[in-house]
């Protein structure tokens, strides 16, 4: 006969980066090993020796069990709770969803209630309705470990998610920059535009927080702060350390602005007096004298008012300057930087370096921005920099 198996719930916070609080907890299945050691039910959950209907009915005790002790708290935190997308679809009516039924037997307040989705093998359509009955009842929703799947942008679209957890080795991986830095970036800006909060997963270090301060991510989960425990802590527990990160973040990021801007008036003068010089005939040996090195310049180029490249490119390398004729032609009237320029000029605003966003160059594979800026009544001067962090 089998052991019978023995689980309870830990909570580990999940903290504001605004007002320092802790604002609610996910709840952690957890059992005893043979030594009597508390350990992650994991493990367990993914067991083979345990079919869809065991794996079902540990996951709705220690739910239960984690409910129960929430119930007891007496403040505005939240309690998050997993709930596998996989398991969803052993529902045989939408209509019965047991986490309702212990809400209502617990009378807990709905709104302070986040169902966490996890994993990515489920029937999309069946997982929307059971989304907009969770929400219909007062509940939000997040999307777990976001970077693991193969499918999660569909499920974003598809379920529209109240907040979107970034995963744990996804956001480490993109501490040390990259594309999984710029995925994270992307997503704490479509978090902004949509409305979706976004949690960091797995914070362990400072540096981890300031990179999650940096993304713009509102709330932070991880070992920086505490494991799960078998109790609640007090709200403002990290107060005092999440303000002082947070004041470390500024100075750090003050000093790397100040520098930041600094080098970009350096190049906008050049700019400038390089759209002066272009009013005449120039040489290309007078641009090497300028210091153009400092510069962060890579190559400029001119264009007539509806977009066509007039000029070949004058590329700057190695303290050197080479013309290449073979965009000549090429339109750039699509680009942001173009039709920006004379949407401004339009309303009477005139000679402003207009900047694009940071782009891969595809000849160079540098990270780059365009700056444009009108030369004259017939033509546009486009300037290509490397893009600074």
């Amino acid at each position: 006969m089998e052991p019978k198996i023995h689980l309870f719930p830990y909570f580990q916070p999940i903290v504001s980066v605004a007002n320092g609080k802790i604002i609610g907890y996910e709840a952690l299945a957890r059992q005893f090993d043979t030594n009597n050691k508390v350990i992650s039910a994991g493990s367990l959950f993914a067991s083979p020796k345990l079919d869809a209907k065991q794996r079902t009915e540990l996951d709705r005790q220690v739910r239960w069990q984690a409910l129960q002790k929430f119930a007891e708290l007496d403040s505005n935190t939240y309690l998050a709770i997993n709930i596998s997308a996989a398991w969803i679809d052993n529902l045989r009516h939408l209509n019965a969803l047991p986490t309702l039924n212990m809400l209502e037997q617990l009378n807990i307040d709905r709104q302070r209630i986040i169902v966490e989705i996890t994993e990515d093998h489920a029937d999309l359509g069946k997982l929307k309705e059971i989304v907009k009955r969770y929400r219909k009842q007062g509940l939000r929703v997040a999307l777990d470990d976001f970077g693991t799947g193969s499918s999660q942008l569909e499920r974003v679209m598809a379920i529209r998610p109240d907040i979107i957890k970034i995963d744990m080795r996804l956001f480490k991986q993109a501490t040390k920059g990259g594309i999984a830095s710029e995925v994270v970036n992307l997503m704490t800006r479509l978090g902004k535009r949509t409305g979706c909060q976004i949690i960091c997963e797995g914070v362990e270090t400072d540096e981890e927080f300031l990179f999650g301060l940096n993304c713009g991510a509102q709330f932070m989960q991880g070992y920086l702060f505490s494991p799960a425990h078998p109790e609640f802590k007090p709200p403002n527990l990290y107060e005092q350390h999440i303000t002082s990160l947070r004041n470390k973040f500024l100075k750090n990021t003050l000093t790397k602005l100040q520098s930041k801007v600094s080098a970009i008036n350096t190049t906008k003068a050049l700019i400038y007096r390089l759209a002066k010089t272009l009013q005449g005939d120039f040489n290309l040996n007078e641009l090497a004298s300028w210091n153009f090195t400092q510069s962060n310049v890579i190559r400029f180029y001119l264009c007539d008012n509806k977009g066509y490249q007039s000029s070949p490119d004058f590329n700057f390398v190695e303290d050197k300057w080479f013309t290449d004729p073979r965009k000549i032609g090429y339109n750039w009237s699509w680009r942001p930087y173009f039709f920006q320029l004379l949407a401004l000029e339009a309303s009477g605003d005139r000679d402003r370096i207009i900047t694009s966003e940071r782009y891969r160059d595809f000849g160079s594979d540098l990270l780059c921005k365009t700056l444009s800026l009108r030369l004259d009544a017939d033509r546009i001067l486009l300037v290509d920099i490397i893009a600074t962090e």
